[in-house]
């Protein structure tokens, strides 16, 4: 009664931003290969999607893989993928959860089956009405800002009517509020290219716990922390 009684109560963020971070120290503390690091924290993300789903979040975005994650070691990349298919594949047993997924950055490179399946899933949740899981693939915020640019110029709009709304509505998370919570764990203190227009008034989280090792009741703690903030948008 009194865990929910305190969610109840508790002014919970519309929208959540993860960071998913660590994976590759989290292996190497281990004496494993970076792959068993993006395969704990690949598990990591089904349990905080599942739990975010519980409590109420309407909302999370997660970055997967940026844009810049293309210069590691061909063997990594090729494992992360491989884990994106398994994932894609494995979707279709989480229907009955209200679980909406949403692929966001930049698809055009991946691979062909990957890209199928994300059709595919994205079309099979298109009606639920839980969590939106946006998954960011091939993702960087500079380069979904000069994608917006382009569309932009594209669609012959003038400059002097070009607002922020315009800006906004050319952007992959065109159709949902920005992040009112980015949360990074792995004891970094940087965006990293992340939802860099969209998490304009966000508020951060810092944690030292690597991503693998992140568990509900460290969102829960990210959560009180949030509680505690003032959102004054510029206001006093």
């Amino acid at each position: 009664m009194f865990f929910k009684k305190k969610v109840t109560e508790r002014n919970l963020p519309t929208h959540i931003a993860i960071i998913m971070d660590g994976n590759g120290r989290w292996a190497k503390k281990r004496g494993l290969p970076r792959s068993a690091g993006h395969v704990a924290g690949a598990k990591t993300f089904k349990t905080i999607a599942r739990y975010c789903n519980k409590i109420g979040i309407k909302y999370l975005t997660v970055y997967a893989f940026s844009t810049e994650n293309w210069k590691r070691p061909q063997k990594e990349v090729d494992g992360i993928m491989n884990l994106l298919r398994d994932y894609l594949k494995d979707a279709e047993n989480f229907k009955g959860e209200n679980i909406r997924l949403k692929f966001i950055g930049n698809l055009e490179p991946l691979a062909d089956d990957i890209k199928e399946l994300i059709v595919k899933d994205e079309a099979d949740s298109a009606d639920a009405t839980g969590l939106t899981v946006n998954i960011a693939i091939n993702y960087g915020g500079r380069d979904e800002i000069t994608n917006a640019v382009k569309k932009i110029v594209q669609s012959g709009i003038k400059a002097e009517d070009i607002t922020e709304d315009t800006i906004s509505s050319h952007l992959y998370t065109s159709d949902m509020p920005d992040p009112d919570f980015i949360i990074r764990p792995s004891g970094e203190y940087r965006l990293s290219n992340y939802l860099i227009w969209q998490s304009a008034y966000a508020e951060y989280w810092f944690s030292d716990v690597l991503w693998p090792d992140f568990l509900p009741k460290h969102l829960e703690q990210a959560l009180d922390d949030y509680n505690k903030r003032n959102r004054r948008f510029g206001g006093v």
